[in-house]
């Protein structure tokens, strides 16, 4: 199990929650990137945890495994295998982990409950669209797949409306693409909301996530602190 060590040690950008041989979990703070891109290759979670995990040995070759991924705008909570094991366990049983997310979006919905059901598809300037049929999009670069999210209005404000969604399947930009797609994009939005965007941080929370621990079995529930900037909104 993991002992609660000060946060001055922790991985930059990454606040550990949880820590044993196997796996670390911890809540990602929004700006930061999960692996690298092409813009930026060294100042991502897994660059920080690899430097975490070898505890200063420039020799050391250990490395986290990464089991999902989180938006660079996206706050919230993230799983790393430390063994291959582990890492194959949890990739081959990441459909039955359940997944819940907080977004504050635009306006009210008509309807406090529902799901959302569409074909997504990545085109070559990275942005993602939503169709009713599995023919994928001109210029795509992966074939559509079928996704699905759940979502549920908590409260309103009054010009916005706290969501908590739960994701069916887990696709690229899913949430914010289907919160589009249903006319109340995320705050914070830039690339599928309005054009202008008064807030610049994206309200997208990864808040909760349930599975069992890859081989104690063991059930293990997480839940991940609202950033500042979202909570102020809330407030």
């Amino acid at each position: 199990m993991f002992n609660k060590i000060p946060r001055k040690y922790h991985p930059r950008g990454f606040e550990l929650l949880f820590e044993d041989s196997d796996i670390i979990v911890g809540n990602k703070a929004p700006g930061i990137l999960t692996v690298a891109a092409k813009w930026n290759r060294d100042v991502t979670v897994e660059a920080n945890l690899n430097t975490y995990i070898r505890k200063g040995n420039a020799r050391s070759t250990k490395h986290v495994f990464v089991v999902h991924r989180l938006d660079q705008a996206t706050s919230g909570l993230l799983v790393f295998a430390k063994t291959e094991a582990a890492y194959k366990h949890l990739k081959s049983h990441w459909s039955e982990v359940s997944k819940t997310y907080l977004a504050v979006v635009h306006r009210h919905l008509k309807d406090k409950s529902g799901s959302v059901k569409s074909y997504l598809s990545e085109d070559e300037d990275y942005h993602v669209h939503s169709s009713a049929s599995a023919q994928p999009v001109d210029g795509a670069t992966h074939d559509s797949r079928l996704s699905e999210t759940l979502y549920e209005v908590v409260r309103e404000l009054p010009k916005f409306s706290l969501v908590q969604l739960k994701l069916v399947t887990g696709r690229k930009n899913q949430i914010r693409v289907h919160m589009a797609e249903l006319g109340h994009p995320v705050v914070g939005d830039s690339k599928y909301g309005p054009g202008e965007v008064a807030n610049r941080n994206l309200m997208l929370h990864a808040w909760k996530l349930e599975f069992a621990h890859p081989f104690t079995k063991k059930p293990l529930s997480f839940e991940a602190p609202l950033p500042r900037h979202f909570q102020a909104l809330l407030d």
